[in-house]
């Protein structure tokens, strides 16, 4: 396959290009920096070099594909809008960090610009090609949904993907990104729009925080502990993804968790990998004093969201358990 690749070199696209090319597949990069992305994805020794010029395949051997660096500003349209003809699926990871800082207006402006702007745009680039793509695969979040407290007080009642919208910044940004990737059905593409929860990985941010308040000695539950948590480990959103790239049934919205756990349990069951403690709570008007009080509340509330469409499909997790998830996290 030809696999376009939006956020090539951030916390998820960099093990999905590595795991596309692992199953010889051509990735096409769409990057803003063409040298950092050359270092940063260069890969296995073994893997043909950067650039047009990859040695000739071998009939019916298994090689790493090729990888083609393209400098794109997803938010205009530009040369690199001629890559998306004739590529098999686009994989659209690109946007702003929402945990990166706190959110005055420029940067929510900014996470909202880098999702939902340039999913127009490459859609609208989409529309211009001869040979379109099967396959439109974009990211979203957990975040499309109200929080449990909207409802009843921590609801436990299961969020799936027939779920409304929430009307928070986060929900708002979610339901505009995934509008303009169903833009893409009408062009004849399948469209899947992938829900994640907090991913969990050795090298993620989330991980790299939670390691070192327990190393401190500081561990513990957010706020009361009873908000839900959704959660899956990193390989198996690599997993996921290259699903929803090559197999026509995943369509549409997609929960990619694994579980939902409360926040507390969460928390024990880390302390319990890491043989830390996890007595010492962090009360939530602290945390709003630091996240900002919107920001916060994307972590001191949460929702019960399970993959109801991913167990529907037969995909098989590789860690199912939050204990083996944190394990391979730490």
């Amino acid at each position: 396959m030809k696999v376009v690749v939006t956020g090539a070199t951030g916390f998820i696209g960099t093990p999905l290009v590595a795991a596309l090319r692992a199953r010889g597949d051509d990735v096409i990069a769409l990057v803003r920096d063409v040298e950092r992305a050359k270092q940063h994805l260069r890969g296995d020794d073994a893997a043909p070099p950067l650039g047009e010029n990859a040695p000739p395949r071998v009939p019916g051997a298994i090689q790493p594909g090729a990888l083609h660096l393209v400098l794109a500003d997803l938010e205009a349209p530009g040369v690199w809008c001629d890559r998306l003809d004739g590529a098999d699926a686009i994989v659209h990871l690109a946007g702003e960090p929402v945990d990166a800082k706190r959110w005055d207006a420029q940067q929510k402006q900014r996470i909202r610009d880098s999702r939902v702007e340039t999913t127009r745009t490459i859609v609208e680039a989409l529309a211009k090609t001869q040979h379109k793509p099967k396959a439109l695969v974009t990211a979203s979040g957990v975040d499309f949904y109200p929080f449990a407290l909207e409802h009843d007080d921590f609801d436990d009642d299961e969020v799936t993907e027939t779920d409304p919208p929430s009307e928070t910044f986060l929900g708002r940004v979610c339901r505009d990104w995934e509008k303009e990737a169903r833009v893409g059905e009408s062009l004849g593409m399948r469209v899947a729009s992938m829900r994640t929860g907090l991913v969990l990985a050795k090298h993620g941010n989330a991980m790299s925080k939670l390691r070192r308040q327990f190393k401190l000695f500081a561990g513990g539950r957010l706020g009361s502990g009873r908000q839900w948590m959704s959660w899956i480990h990193l390989d198996d959103v690599v997993n996921a993804y290259i699903a929803a790239a090559t197999d026509e049934r995943y369509r549409g919205p997609i929960n990619m968790v694994t579980e939902s756990t409360r926040n507390a349990q969460f928390v024990r069951t880390l302390g319990k990998v890491l043989g830390k403690p996890s007595w010492l709570p962090a009360p939530a008007f602290a945390i709003k004093a630091v996240l900002g009080g919107e920001f916060a509340e994307s972590v001191l509330q949460g929702r019960r969201v399970v993959p109801a469409k991913l167990r529907e499909l037969g995909f098989v997790w590789k860690y199912p358990t939050l204990e083996g998830a944190l394990a391979a996290s730490v």
